[in-house]
């Protein structure tokens, strides 16, 4: 009271007071900092719920090149009013650095995915006969879809045979051979500067692999051990026609009938949208005389397949 008051004496009664000038300013100092004032509810601001962080670290991570600033805008679109200070401390206390160093530190698994639209791969694979005569088999496979095309099997490879063979698959892509950029194969003699032009004109470019390094081209590699445990392992083949009608149900069998862990445990041409059936309405189909197996959902009005049995006969 004697602070707030002081400051509206006059001069003259100002020089009889009973304190310091200092112990005065000290008290009205104190009487300004109790009138703004405002009593703290807990310690500090309310702390972001759990599921906050978690949906801020989840777009930190799933978008290497975002901001803090970025992932506001994006929280404020969902419905979140979150602040891009606090989104700098939940990132930092998780360890994740600002969007320039997390965009460096890029894997290679991210960036092929970003990328496997625009990648084919392709390679030999050699197949023994019954007569111990060895035959290759030469193919191509889609990253993006793991949809595989079994070209040619031969006896003899020459470089002009597998010209042939690129020239022949980009007419039968027609129109999708403009949406691969980049081929993968490795350094094998057979291919030749004609068979790099071939896909040059295209506008696709010939990536050969480093030497020695097969797993370069893993996709292509996967396939081949696949494609041999799983089938040419188990049978004697007799002669090119025979791996030919093999490889090429196979490859059939590969792109309709089989799960594959990279694709969420789906073929590559499942349809997206299954509708679950009784299990009792689930038929074999056997490939290859029961060398593979492929499971579909028949109606039972219709009349089974000669090669179809109940599931549970298998």
């Amino acid at each position: 009271m004697l602070s707030a008051l002081a400051r509206n004496l006059p001069p003259a009664l100002r020089r009889h007071r009973l304190v310091t000038p200092g112990t005065l300013l000290t008290w009205h100092r104190r009487l300004v900092r109790w009138k703004w004032h405002q009593t703290a509810v807990g310690p500090g601001r309310p702390a972001l719920p759990g599921e906050m962080v978690a949906l801020i670290q989840r777009l930190a991570r799933e978008n290497s090149t975002w901001g803090y600033v970025r992932i506001q805008g994006e929280l404020r679109r969902l419905g979140h009013r979150v602040a891009a200070a606090t989104i700098r401390r939940v990132l930092r206390r998780l360890g994740l650095p600002p969007a320039p160093q997390r965009a460096s530190r890029q894997t290679w698994r991210s960036f092929l995915r970003s990328q496997d639209h625009t990648l084919v791969a392709c390679d030999f694979m050699h197949v023994g006969t019954v007569f111990r005569k060895r035959l290759y088999v030469f193919f191509v496979m889609e990253i993006a879809t793991r949809r595989v095309r079994v070209l040619g099997v031969t006896a003899h490879l020459t470089g002009a045979w597998v010209t042939q063979l690129a020239r022949n698959l980009l007419m039968d892509l027609e129109g999708r051979a403009g949406c691969f950029w980049f081929l993968i194969r490795d350094r094998d003699s057979k291919f030749t500067a004609a068979f790099d032009v071939v896909f040059a004109g295209n506008g696709t470019a010939v990536i050969p692999t480093p030497p020695q390094s097969p797993r370069s081209n893993a996709f292509a590699e996967r396939w081949i051990r696949t494609a041999r445990t799983e089938c040419t392992d188990r049978l004697l083949i007799t002669g090119e026609r025979h791996l030919r009608t093999v490889l090429n149900q196979y490859a059939e069998h590969d792109n309709a009938g089989r799960a594959h862990r990279s694709l969420g445990l789906r073929a590559p041409d499942d349809d997206p949208n299954v509708i679950p059936l009784a299990a009792a309405a689930v038929r074999r189909c056997q490939v290859r005389g029961g060398l593979l197996n492929e499971y579909r959902t028949m109606s039972p009005r219709l009349p089974h397949h000669p090669q179809e049995t109940p599931s549970s006969a298998a």
